[in-house]
């Protein structure tokens, strides 16, 4: 795989969580169907049509405005915006996330060649916290360390910076892996090497 010659004096690699490691959308289906199950047994609406509306809702645009788009399908009491907002932070996944299987690959070389793992995160810290105690991740937890850029009140730039100096590790040395532009952008403005995910799993 190309992505090794990448790792070639490199000291440490910091990844991004979501559809980097695992897909993000596995564990919002599972909150959804959560969801459904609980206002099931609130609400006495079946939970089936509702999981799989809020599947196809998702699936065509994304998580914005999903409760409102399903409590307006299902005639839905508004206060359960707060159970399902709720559900994001902290529910009991049915089933464990899985690391992306070239991902699982690239992070165990990483820890056989003894370079340093960092997770940089963004989103509410703790719902992105519950997705990490969520996944299987196969022993390599141990080896990583992760900042919650939202609880730090700190842009990805100024943690990638303080990671750097803490480890006494150069720009030169590390690389930044991200899934979309804003990683890209925050990783050139402090001058690190970049490389999107899809170039390792896909």
């Amino acid at each position: 795989m190309e992505i090794f010659q990448l790792l070639k004096n490199k000291q440490a690699v910091i990844f991004e969580l979501d559809n980097v490691l695992f897909p993000e959308k596995d564990y919002l289906l599972q909150v959804y169907y959560l969801f459904a199950q609980f206002i099931e047994y609130a609400e006495q609406k079946e939970a089936q049509p509702i999981v799989a509306f809020m599947r196809s809702a998702y699936e065509q645009s994304g998580s914005d405005g999903l409760f409102e788009k399903t409590a307006a399908q299902f005639k839905i009491d508004p206060k359960y915006q707060y159970n399902f907002d709720l559900l994001h932070q902290n529910a009991r996944l049915p089933l464990k996330l899985l690391l992306f299987q070239e991902m699982l690959k690239f992070l165990q070389e990483l820890v056989v060649n003894r370079i340093k793992i960092f997770i940089v995160t963004a989103g509410n810290p703790e719902q992105q916290l519950n997705k990490i105690k969520q996944t299987e991740w196969n022993g390599l937890e141990q080896y990583l360390t992760v900042y919650f850029a939202d609880e730090l009140k700190q842009t990805k730039a100024e943690i990638f910076q303080n990671v750097l100096s803490i480890n006494n590790i150069s720009a030169e040395q590390a690389l930044v892996i991200g899934a979309n532009n804003f990683d890209e952008a925050q990783s050139r403005l402090s001058n690190l090497p970049y490389i999107e995910s899809l170039k390792i799993y896909k």
